[in-house]
């Protein structure tokens, strides 16, 4: 083991390397993949020279996610504190179902839960648990909505059909979850948005109505704190007011945004979280631990229960229900997953990420001020939105994204919203200075410079 241990010393600083002399690493066409890297699995072990050979090849390859040269996802930069602990929950190897296997692990979880709930402004009676993605968050909302307006439905299963509903900008898990939770996705019904991408409440409201008139049972309403694309606040406090009216179970999908929780400047942009009855964020994104960490609150811990609980005397054989976590999880055995946003936590303090939120924003209000100064660019995006959505001289945004990636030049993706294509740049790393974001800009225009790109004369 030891060995092995330096081995991932020795790893590692050949990934700071490479980070440091190849931000962006040089893509291996999928045509080519198996023959630049041996990958085989045989049935013979390989020596340690030539294992060690393999992983480094593979480190030389693989996108730098850490890199101050990769805008591509919702998540991005490396902490250490919190990649301390995600060793840590490695090394520890405790199961989160049990008080019995996991000890003051279960402690750790149970104290973020309580933290987060009181950030979100829920009762002290709330709950929640971790969940494999912030996917899995919305689909253990959906479930809990679903088993709250029908309590029979986990036994007896659907009876009629029920419907739910979701902005046009929202996330594309929340028709996935639709399908595999046997509403159906054709029971999704998109709500219309503004020219931000929030939901339009008076919209929600026609649905809702029509599907009542149709003999249809309305049951869940998904808002959004941080569309996919966007980056968009949809307004809770008015969903809310729709949701009450109808008895809807009101979702805020934080995965992306939900983090705003933290700072004293920014939380206003969920205005009402406290009227939701639950509440999903994924500290691997705005809060910078690594992946993954999804979390799920809600104001009803009951209904928590009742949804996920299911009895196993070979597994629950001490403690109580609060301290065996198994009994309002997704899944039987799963790891730490709450360990590297404690470490985090409890290194900085509540206030330290409230700087790494706030930090994601000054980084993005860089971004505008220079796209804004500058007669090439055209911003789509607005204030308030750590995505950067823009296009520099009228090129394609999918051929300029693709070329940055095939020369290793940048990691930025490309989004679509009314009809436009743009890029969008996500600053979410925390680790990024303004020198970074100007990098940035100067990157891409000499590219462009230097490279046949088809410019827009309109």
């Amino acid at each position: 083991m030891h060995n092995d241990i330096a081995l991932f010393s020795e790893l590692c600083d050949e990934l700071f390397k490479e980070e440091t002399n190849q931000p962006v690493a040089k893509p291996i066409p999928t045509s080519e993949l198996y023959n630049q890297i041996d990958l085989s699995l045989n049935q013979n072990g390989v020596m340690d020279d030539v294992f060690k050979d393999t992983l480094k090849k593979v480190i030389k390859s693989t996108p730098k996610t850490a890199s101050k040269s990769f805008f591509n996802q919702l998540f991005g930069g490396r902490i250490g504190k919190a990649t301390l602990g995600d060793l840590l929950a490695v090394m520890l190897n405790n199961s989160m179902y049990t008080y019995k296997v996991a000890g003051p692990q279960v402690g750790i979880e149970k104290q973020v839960l309580k933290n987060i709930c009181e950030l979100a402004g829920y009762s002290k009676d709330s709950d929640g648990t971790l969940a494999p993605g912030g996917s899995m968050s919305n689909m253990m909302a959906l479930i809990m909505a679903r088993d709250f307006k029908n309590e029979t439905i986990r036994a007896e299963g659907l009876s009629k059909p029920m419907t739910l509903y979701t902005s046009e900008a929202s996330h594309y898990s929340i028709a996935k979850n639709a399908a595999l939770t046997g509403i159906g996705k054709n029971q999704v019904r998109l709500v219309n948005t503004n020219s931000k991408g929030e939901m339009l409440s008076k919209h929600l409201e026609e649905l809702i109505l029509q599907d009542i008139s149709n003999g249809l049972q309305p049951f869940f309403v998904n808002a959004t704190a941080g569309t996919t694309v966007l980056g968009a606040f949809d307004d809770i406090k008015a969903i809310s007011k729709v949701c009450k009216t109808h008895n809807l179970w009101l979702h805020v999908d934080g995965a992306y945004c939900g983090g705003v929780i933290f700072s004293k400047t920014y939380k206003h942009l969920i205005h009402g979280l406290e009227l939701s009855d639950s509440f999903s964020v994924n500290a691997h994104k705005m809060l910078g631990t690594p992946l993954s960490c999804s979390i799920i609150v809600t104001q009803h811990k009951d209904q928590l229960h009742h949804s996920f609980s299911n009895e196993a005397d070979y597994l629950y054989q001490t403690d109580g229900d609060d301290f065996n976590l198994g009994k309002t999880s997704l899944q039987c055995g799963r790891r730490n997953d709450a360990l590297k946003l404690w470490t985090l936590w409890k290194s900085v303090g509540t206030n330290g990420l409230e700087k790494i939120v706030d930090k994601q924003f000054e980084m993005a209000q860089i971004a505008r001020d220079y796209i804004n100064k500058h007669k090439d660019y055209t911003l789509y995006s607005f204030d308030n939105s750590i995505s950067v959505c823009f296009n520099y001289k009228g090129i394609s945004a999918n051929e300029l994204c693709t070329a940055l990636y095939e020369n290793s030049e940048l990691m930025v993706g490309f989004g679509t919203f009314n009809n436009n294509e743009f890029i969008r740049m996500v600053t979410i790393n925390s680790l990024l200075d303004k020198n970074d974001i100007l990098n940035f800009f100067e990157t891409l225009e000499t590219f462009v410079l230097t490279h046949s790109l088809k410019v827009s004369t309109t």
